[in-house]
């Protein structure tokens, strides 16, 4: 395949809205929770979308999508939803919501990263590639001891949103 260069607006402003609220959650972990849920809405609700436009894509392209990408991007939307119209119960929902996303959005991720790397070079094949398998470790390790999260969520999650919103900023320029 040859490689492509452009701007995927869409993306870019997901990654540099997720480095910011990742920013934001370092800063302040106990006022964030609120807004956690809302923006983990939004988040999921757009990235789910995205997925699915992904699967679209890709279909259209060369016969067959990613079916990965399209059940997490299923999920993710009806992560986002739920999230959206019930803030309260996602609050106490969270210790289990949010690794499930963070599993379903990196394996969503780790499926396509053999096109990744053909389109998109080495060093960006194998960022994509660390992130994903951190964030895989982490939602694990949140599944298992959902301590963890109550008690590190600013660090464990603005660490992780950084990272995946400067992955976010990297695609924008590649996927065109």
């Amino acid at each position: 395949m040859k490689r492509r260069f452009g701007l995927n607006w869409f993306e870019l402003v997901i990654g540099i809205l997720l480095v910011i609220f990742g920013i934001y959650t370092l800063i302040h972990p106990g006022r964030s929770l609120d807004w956690i849920v809302i923006l983990y809405g939004m988040f999921a609700l757009m990235m789910g979308i995205l997925d699915i436009v992904i699967y679209i894509r890709a279909e259209r392209f060369i016969g067959f999508g990613p079916v990965v990408s399209l059940i997490s991007g299923i999920f993710s939307t009806m992560a986002g939803v739920m999230l959206l119209i019930h803030p309260n119960a996602g609050k106490w929902v969270m210790v289990l919501l949010l690794p499930i996303w963070f599993i379903a959005h990196c394996v969503s991720r780790l499926s396509r990263l053999h096109l990744i790397r053909i389109v998109q070079g080495r060093f960006y094949y194998y960022f994509t590639m660390t992130v994903n398998i951190i964030g895989i470790i982490l939602g694990c390790l949140m599944i298992v001891w959902p301590s963890i999260l109550l008690f590190s969520i600013g660090f464990i999650i603005g660490t992780y949103l950084i990272l995946l919103g400067v992955d976010n900023i990297a695609a924008a320029f590649y996927e065109a």
